[in-house]
C-alpha cells in the first residue's frame, strides 16, 4: 500500500490558496495558448523555413503528439515528487525550449524544439489541477475551477489573435520567443508562492508507463497522419488503420494491465466509478474535439474568401474571449451553489445552437457584425463549460490520487483535441470535393490568400458544412450532461468540508 511521507507542515486552517493558483494560472495559460497559437503563423513558417506543407504541419503536430503521451505518467509524477516540483521542472524545459524554438534556422530543429516543448507541458499541466484539488475544500473548488476552466476556454480562443498580432508586427519566432519573460515570471512567483505538499511513496508501474504511452502514441500518430496517407499504406504492410488499430490494442491491454494490479495501478480505474468523474472527461473530450474542429474552417474561410489578414481573422473570436472573461466569475459562484447539470446543459445546448448559426453565416457577403453574433453566443457557452466540468469530474478525488486524477482528465482533453484536428482535416477535403473543388493540401495551403469570385461560393459552403461535425459533438455532450450526480457538500445543502478532509459523495 501507499504511504504518505510529508515533506512540510500541513496547511494552517486560514491558509489562503489563491495566490499559489493564480501563480500556477501563468504558465497554465502560456502553454495552453501554445496549442492554438501556431495555427495562424504556420504560412509564415513554412515560406521563412523554405519548407513544404506536410512537414510545416509537424511543428503542431509534434509539440501534441509531446503533450498528449507523457500526462497520464506527469500526473503520477507530481504525486511521487511533488506538485510543485514537477511544475517548476515542467516550466524550466517549456521556457527554454520556447527560446529555441524562437532562435533556430531550420524546420528540423524547430520540430525537435517543439517535441521538448509539448514535453515540458505535459509536465505542467496535471499539477494546476492536483494543486486545486489538494488545497482547496470541496465546497470552495467551484471558484477555483472557475478560473482554471477560464484560462483554458480564454488560452484556446486568445491564441489565434496573439498569434495574429505577433506574426504580423514582430515575425513568426516572437510566438515563442514570448513565452521567455512570462516563463521566468511564472517560475519565480510559483517558486514563492505555490505550497509544497505531501508526497506519496508509490510503486511506479513502468510497465503501464510503456503501455500507455506506446498505445496513445500509435493512435495519435495514425490519426494525426491519416489525412497525409489517405488514411491507407505508410510502407509496406504498415498502414494507417493498421496503426490506429495497434494502439487501440495496446492501450486495451494497458487497461487490463491496470485492473490486474492491486497495488498502485497508472491509472485508478476504481474512479470511474464516480459517474461525475466519467462524464466530465466525456464533456471536455467533446468540447476539446469541438472547438478544435470549428476553428481550422473558420480561418480558411475568412482568410481565403474574405481575404482577412491573420489578426483580422482571429480578431473575430474577441466576442468569444470577452464574453467568457465577463461570465466566469459569475459561473463559478454558481458551480458550488446549484445542479453542475443545470449549468452544463446550458452550455452544451447554446454551443450547438451557435455552431449551427454560424454553419449558416458562412457566406462570402455575410456582414461582420453577423458573425460576431454566434460567437458571442459561444462565449457563453464556453463560461458554462470549461470550469463546470472539470469542478464536477474532480471535486470527488481521493488526495492521494489528485496527480493521476488530473493527468487523465487532461489527457482525455488533449486526445480530444487530437481526433478534432484529424476528423476535421478529413471532412474538409470531403467536402471540397462535394463541392466541385479539387482541395489537395497547397490548395487548403493557398486559403491564406483570398480566392477567385468563382471558388468562394463553393468553398464557403464546404466550410459551413464541415461546422456540422462540432454541432453533432456538442449534442452529444448535451446528452452525456443529463445523467451527471448532484455532489453532496456545503454548497448543496451538506456540512462544510476542511481542506485535506475526506471527500464528498455523490447523489442523483
Amino acid at each position: 500500500m501507499a504511504t504518505t511521507r510529508s515533506v512540510s507542515t500541513d496547511l494552517p486552517p486560514d491558509y489562503n490558496p489563491w495566490p499559489a493558483l493564480w501563480a500556477m494560472v501563468i504558465g497554465f495559460f502560456m502553454i495552453l495558448v501554445d496549442n492554438t497559437i501556431v495555427s495562424v503563423a504556420t504560412p509564415a513558417i513554412m515560406q521563412d523555413l523554405r519548407t513544404d506543407y506536410n512537414t510545416v504541419i509537424w511543428v503542431t503536430s509534434a509539440y501534441l503528439l509531446a503533450y498528449a503521451v507523457p500526462l497520464l505518467v506527469t500526473g503520477r509524477l507530481g504525486d511521487r515528487f511533488g506538485p510543485k516540483n514537477m511544475y517548476l521542472v515542467g516550466l524550466t524545459i517549456f521556457t527554454l525550449a520556447s527560446l529555441w524554438c524562437g532562435l533556430t534556422g531550420s524546420i528540423e530543429m524547430l520540430i525537435v524544439a517543439r517535441v521538448v516543448q509539448g514535453f515540458g507541458a505535459a509536465l505542467i499541466t496535471p499539477q494546476t489541477m492536483a494543486v486545486i484539488t489538494r488545497t482547496f475544500a470541496p465546497n470552495k473548488r467551484g471558484s477555483a475551477m472557475a478560473l482554471w476552466g477560464a484560462t483554458a476556454g480564454v488560452a484556446t480562443l486568445v491564441g489565434p489573435i496573439l498569434g495574429g498580432v505577433l506574426v504580423d508586427s514582430l515575425g513568426w519566432e516572437w510566438i515563442f520567443i514570448v513565452n521567455v519573460p512570462v516563463g521566468i515570471i511564472g517560475f519565480v512567483l510559483a517558486w514563492r508562492l505555490v505550497p509544497v505538499l505531501p508526497t506519496h511513496t508509490h510503486s511506479f508501474d513502468w510497465l503501464g508507463v510503456a503501455l500507455s504511452g506506446v498505445g496513445v502514441f500509435l493512435i495519435v500518430f495514425g490519426i494525426q497522419e491519416g489525412e497525409k496517407y489517405d488514411w491507407g499504406q505508410i510502407s509496406g504492410i504498415i498502414s494507417v488503420p493498421l496503426l490506429i488499430a495497434l494502439g487501440l490494442a495496446v492501450f486495451a491491454l494497458f487497461l487490463f494491465w491496470q485492473s490486474r494490479i492491486e497495488n498502485e495501478p497508472l491509472v485508478p480505474l476504481g474512479l470511474f466509478r464516480d459517474r461525475n468523474f466519467s462524464l466530465g472527461n466525456g464533456g471536455i473530450a467533446l468540447v476539446s474535439l469541438a472547438i478544435t474542429s470549428m476553428s481550422l474552417p473558420f480561418f480558411f474561410y475568412a482568410q481565403g474568401v474574405r481575404g482577412w489578414s491573420p489578426t483580422g481573422s482571429a480578431l473575430l473570436m474577441a466576442p468569444m474571449a470577452i464574453v467568457l472573461m465577463i461570465l466566469s466569475p459569475f459561473v463559478g459562484k454558481l458551480v458550488d451553489k446549484v445542479h453542475p447539470r443545470r449549468i452544463t446543459v446550458v452550455g452544451f445546448g447554446t454551443a450547438a445552437v451557435a455552431m449551427f448559426w454560424l454553419s449558416q453565416l458562412i457566406t462570402p457577403t455575410t456582414p461582420v457584425w453577423q458573425l460576431c453574433l454566434p460567437m458571442a453566443l459561444f462565449g457563453v457557452s464556453n463560461a458554462c463549460l470549461w470550469a463546470p466540468l472539470s469542478a464536477t469530474a474532480t471535486r470527488n478525488l481521493p488526495m492521494a490520487s489528485a496527480g493521476s486524477g488530473a493527468g487523465i482528465y487532461n489527457t482525455t482533453r488533449q486526445i480530444g483535441a487530437v481526433l478534432g484536428s484529424a476528423a476535421i482535416a478529413a471532412l474538409i477535403q470531403a467536402r471540397l470535393t462535394a463541392n466541385g473543388i479539387e482541395g489537395s493540401s497547397q490548395d487548403l495551403q493557398a486559403a491564406g490568400q483570398k480566392m477567385p469570385d468563382v471558388v468562394q461560393g463553393p468553398f464557403s459552403d464546404a466550410m459551413g458544412q464541415t461546422l456540422y461535425m462540432p454541432v453533432a459533438a456538442f449534442l452529444l455532450g448535451l446528452v452525456l450532461v443529463l445523467f451527471l450526480a448532484r455532489p453532496t457538500h456545503a454548497g448543496h445543502g451538506g456540512k462544510p468540508a476542511a481542506t485535506g478532509s475526506a471527500e464528498p459523495v455523490v447523489t442523483p
